[in-house]
C-alpha cells in the first residue's frame, strides 16, 4: 500500500512538471522580452543570442566615451562590407553629433545605450522612461533614425526594465560574446576571444574607443569572414515576429 501511495505521488509530481515546462515552452508576447520562471518569481529575459541554423553573427559597439576611433570603425566595416549596430549614449550623441551622423549616414543601425549611462535598475520607473525618451530624442535630433533596439547600461536589467523599453517599442538586446576590449588587451587576445566563443546566431559585443579595437576589428572580421560567417547588425539577425526567448535569452523561432 505504502508502494502505490508513493507512486502515485510521484505521478502527480511528473504531471505538474510536465505541465509546467509546457507552460515555459510558451512565447509570453510575440515581440516582449521573454518571461520566465527562476525558482518562484516570474522575470523578463532580453535578448543574448539567436537560435539559427545559418552561419550569421551580429556585431554592436556601445558608444558611452570618446569618439576618436569611430571613424575608423566605420571605415573598417566598409572595407569588409559588413553591417553593425551602435548603440548610442545620450551624452555621447550630444558631445559628438557629428560621429553619430557619419554612422547613421554609413547605414549602420543605432540603438539606444540610455541618455546618461546609469545602473537603470536603481531608478524608478519614470526615471527609466525619461533616460531613454531623452536618449531617443538627442539620437533622433542627431541622425534622423528612431532608436528601435536598446541594450541596458552595464548589462544591468530587471523586469520593471524591460517592461519600460518595451511600452517604447524598444527590443531588449543583451550579448553572448564579450569582447573584453574595454579591459585594454590586445588585438590578438580579441580576436581569439571572440572568434573562440562565437557560434551561429552570436551577438557580439565591442566598444566604440576600446584601445585596441582599431587593430582587433580587421583580425576579427577576416577569420569570422574565412570561417564562413555572415556578419550583420543585430536588426539583420534577431526575429521580428512569431519567436520565443528561453531563460538563457535565446531568441527561438516558431
Amino acid at each position: 500500500m505504502k508502494f502505490l501511495v508513493l507512486k502515485k505521488h510521484t505521478l502527480i509530481f511528473a504531471a505538474l512538471v510536465i505541465a509546467l515546462c509546457t507552460m515555459l515552452s510558451l512565447p509570453f508576447g510575440e515581440n516582449s522580452a521573454a518571461s520566465v520562471f527562476f525558482g518562484d518569481n516570474l522575470r523578463k529575459v532580453p535578448i543574448y543570442s539567436v537560435q539559427t541554423d545559418e552561419k550569421k553573427v551580429a556585431i554592436s559597439f556601445d558608444a558611452a566615451w570618446g569618439a576618436d576611433k569611430t571613424e575608423g570603425i566605420i571605415n573598417i566595416l566598409k572595407e569588409y562590407k559588413v553591417s553593425a549596430t551602435f548603440f548610442l549614449v545620450g551624452f555621447w550623441v550630444e558631445d559628438y553629433p557629428e560621429e553619430a551622423k557619419k554612422v547613421a549616414e554609413s547605414g549602420f543601425e543605432i540603438g539606444t545605450h540610455s541618455n546618461t549611462h546609469p545602473d537603470m535598475t536603481k531608478l524608478s520607473k519614470q526615471d527609466m522612461t525619461l533616460e531613454l525618451n531623452t536618449s531617443i530624442e538627442k539620437i533622433q535630433k542627431a541622425t534622423g533614425k528612431t532608436p528601435t533596439l536598446f541594450r541596458a547600461p552595464f548589462g544591468s536589467y530587471n523586469n520593471t526594465l524591460l517592461s519600460v523599453a518595451e511600452n517604447l517599442n524598444l527590443v531588449s538586446i543583451q550579448w553572448d560574446v564579450d569582447s573584453l576590449d574595454w579591459k585594454g588587451i590586445s588585438a590578438k587576445e580579441i580576436c581569439d576571444r571572440i572568434t573562440s566563443k562565437v557560434k551561429n546566431g552570436s551577438i557580439i559585443l565591442c566598444h566604440n574607443n576600446s584601445k585596441n579595437i582599431l587593430n582587433a576589428l580587421p583580425l576579427v572580421l577576416e577569420r569570422l569572414l574565412q570561417q564562413g560567417y555572415t556578419v550583420c547588425s543585430v536588426g539583420e539577425l534577431i526575429y521580428k515576429d512569431n519567436y520565443q526567448i528561453d531563460r538563457a535569452g535565446v531568441q527561438k523561432k516558431i
